[in-house]
């Protein structure tokens, strides 16, 4: 279980840079509506929790893989 938090834990702190690199247009790239394509299979089933209560938003796509991280944490534990 240790293993299976890291590898989440790397590939969710990856798609997020590529969300905030996309989605702010840092170091000279363009704005990308689909940045945040990385993100979304990582935050499931939460961020689709929260579109159907109308709260998708960048924030909200940016955290729900958080909480996927923490019951990993905890299964962990």
């Amino acid at each position: 279980m240790k293993w299976i938090f890291w590898l989440f834990l790397a590939l969710y702190a990856f798609a997020a840079v590529i969300f905030l690199i996309g989605t702010f247009g840092w170091f000279g790239q363009d704005k990308d509506p689909l940045s945040a394509v990385f993100l979304m299979p990582l935050g499931l089933p939460w961020n689709l929790f929260a579109d159907r209560l109308g709260a998708l938003g960048p924030l909200v796509a940016l955290l729900a893989p958080a909480v996927n991280a923490g019951i990993l944490l905890w299964l962990w534990r």
